[in-house]
């Protein structure tokens, strides 16, 4: 039985006649036969009795027409859902993103979407970037937002922000006036690091790398897996650490010296949003990605502030 069937059978109940059916519907007439007769075939039962030169609808094809109807009109109700959908964002959107970016960049965008699409079921999960990463890659995740290249060649990926990374410790710190940093300075230091998998980890490591030195070199207390974690580790005691400049921006001034380094390439990183280009991209996922085209007023006046906010403090 289709769709196509049922809407036959009901103009020709309607009319009681094959023939005009057929025409109302653009149809020959042979081919509104053969589809009632399908139907008769298909079910072993009669539908249309004929009478004289007309046709009159059986005992079983009068149970068929309110059936048929109720069918059609769902059917029209679920095409409309869909020819909406396909109009206008809806349905869920998943978003998975690294801890610095759900934390410090990430919410003004929703937020906007949400004023746009309020119909779009927006959630949103942090994970660090190689669980973000796995999330899209399984299809826990419709987008995930990470900081730094990602290992999935196949994954699709577009720079949608950066990012740079300073050196925060007590301003009680031995070091913290100190103008320039060595390697040496770095080794006399206590450490305190994100967790390994985090973009954080990886561009503090490139750094390091830059620096001539590896984490194995450091004196590395823990490795801890949030910035909030660091943050509290470095107000209980002497260690140091490296943050984005977007999670301390809250920080205590008062606290914490914050200096760029300058001693050495500047650890900068982009944000990237990935998607698999093998799943199919929603109009929710579209709309979600055209505001990256259109930076927030936040977003552009926190890019203004590390350029203008002394971030430094020696």
């Amino acid at each position: 039985m289709t769709l196509e069937q049922l809407r036959i059978f009901l103009r020709v109940a309607e009319l009681s006649h094959v023939t005009r059916a057929a025409r109302a519907l653009n149809l020959t007439q042979s081919a509104a036969s053969a589809s009632i007769a399908a139907l008769e075939r298909q079910y072993d039962v009669r539908l249309f009795d004929r009478v004289g030169r007309g046709i009159v609808l059986t005992e079983a094809g009068g149970l068929l027409v309110a059936a048929a109807e109720r069918v059609l009109r769902e059917a029209e109700a679920a095409g409309a859902l869909l020819s909406g959908f396909a109009r206008e964002p809806g349905g869920r959107l998943r978003i998975w993103a690294s801890q610095t970016i759900a934390s410090y960049w990430l919410t003004p965008y929703m937020m906007r979407m949400h004023r746009r699409w309020p119909q779009v079921e927006l959630s949103l999960h942090a994970g660090n970037t190689a669980e973000v990463e796995r999330a899209v890659q399984e299809g826990a995740a419709d987008l995930g937002f990470v900081e730094g290249a990602v290992s999935a060649g196949h994954l699709r990926q577009r720079r949608v922000g950066h990012d740079e990374l300073l050196l925060v410790m007590p301003r009680t710190h031995p070091l913290a006036r100190k103008p320039r940093l060595a390697a040496e300075d770095y080794r006399a230091m206590d450490w305190l690091l994100r967790e390994a998998g985090s973009g954080t980890r990886t561009v503090v490591e490139r750094h390091l790398d830059a620096m001539g030195l590896a984490p194995r070199d450091l004196n590395v207390l823990l490795h801890l897996p949030t910035n909030e974690a660091i943050l509290g580790g470095i107000r209980a005691g002497m260690a140091v650490s490296m943050l984005s400049w977007r999670s301390l921006r809250q920080a205590g001034r008062r606290e914490f010296a914050l200096r760029r380094i300058t001693w050495s390439a500047k650890p900068r990183r982009s944000f990237l949003v990935l998607s698999d280009p093998q799943r199919h991209r929603s109009k929710a996922v579209e709309s979600f990605l055209d505001f990256f085209d259109r930076p927030t007023p936040s977003a552009a006046a926190a890019t203004a502030e590390i350029r203008t906010i002394p971030l430094m403090d020696h």
